[in-house]
């Protein structure tokens, strides 16, 4: 399907970003990708770097302009300290840059929209893995509030784009799970929990500090996964899907720590927990039945094999700071 198709992948140097490019790149697609304030280092005969500022509405239109698909990778994000001290830092250029996106691609007649949403929207029901259904059945976690309507919104807005509108755009909602791999974040202002503790791993920190009791429990997918999952999901033949992609698995952080720790020999780490340290939710996982009962999707990368891949790729590219 994406075979000499253009597809517009935004926020294409950012973690998430540079995996789906690769993955359009090896099936055939010419892909147009945005970046901002990182520098591109893929290079590529079919894909096409524009530096755009995705909350102007002529950037919009110009990087969707000519493109049969979007994937709309692009966010302002943080690590959970920003998350908690600055609670709006993720509103409002991600609603202006969400609705001018999806308006200047239905306005390019693009036949395709792909939005990455997360877990945030869903209510804090720790008791049973969430399903697709579950997130308008109760308020975000008050930590998530004004991120998880934002990103709420966004999905109403792609709903409406495929089902209230003539013509429609199709498009799609993907919700993953705490994605993680090789190229993720690992500065401290902004990685996330895994992230944070693979590079205290890595550094050999002591001792290793977890913030808040490490019982938190998470559901991780390697990066690989999420993209064929995402993938998957695009390729589905309906006007609108919204499916998790995620491995249906929890880890306590605690667990994710240890495995760390084993499949690095790190054998004689010093390991503290601060509860007082920023943190988010107590338990989130995911209903993994529709991507596998839909899209015929399900991760492969087992924990121990993901984080060794995480730890060798990190080894190799130490952070700067």
């Amino acid at each position: 399907m994406f075979e000499d198709r253009l597809v517009l992948v935004t926020g294409g140097t950012g973690f998430l970003g540079r995996a789906v490019v690769a993955a359009l790149l090896d099936r055939g697609a010419r892909v147009r990708a945005t970046h901002l304030t990182r520098e591109p280092v893929l290079d590529h005969p079919r894909l096409e770097w524009i530096r755009a500022n995705l909350v102007e509405e002529s950037d919009c239109r110009a990087a969707t302009a000519g493109a049969d698909f979007v994937f709309h990778l692009a966010a302002v994000t943080s690590g959970a300290a920003d998350i908690v001290a600055r609670p709006l830092i993720h509103v409002t250029p991600n609603v202006v840059m969400n609705a001018r996106l999806l308006e200047a691609a239905y306005g390019n007649a693009v036949r395709k929209f792909l939005f990455v949403s997360t877990g945030a929207v869903y209510p804090p029901r720790g008791d049973h893995p969430l399903s697709e259904d579950d997130v308008f059945s109760g308020e975000p976690a008050d930590v998530y509030f004004p991120a998880a309507w934002m990103k709420r919104y966004a999905e109403v807005l792609c709903r409406t784009y495929a089902e209230e509108l003539s013509p429609t755009m199709a498009t799609v909602v993907v919700r993953p799970s705490n994605v993680y791999g090789p190229g993720d974040k690992f500065d401290w202002q902004r990685s996330h929990v895994t992230a944070a503790l693979i590079r205290r791993v890595v550094e050999r920190h002591r001792p290793i500090v977890v913030w808040g009791t490490g019982d938190d429990v998470r559901d991780l997918i390697y990066v690989d996964d999420f993209v064929a999952g995402a993938l998957a999901a695009f390729a589905a033949d309906q006007p609108h899907l919204t499916v998790n992609i995620a491995s249906g698995e929890g880890h306590t952080i605690r667990d994710i720590l240890r495995t760390a720790l084993d499949v690095d020999g790190f054998d004689d780490a010093e390991v503290t927990f601060d509860p007082s340290r920023p943190r988010t939710v107590d338990k989130l996982t995911f209903d993994v039945g529709k991507a596998r009962q839909t899209l015929g999707f399900e991760a492969t990368t087992p924990l121990p094999e993901g984080l060794r891949k995480t730890i060798a790729w990190l080894r190799a590219n130490p952070p700067a700071g």
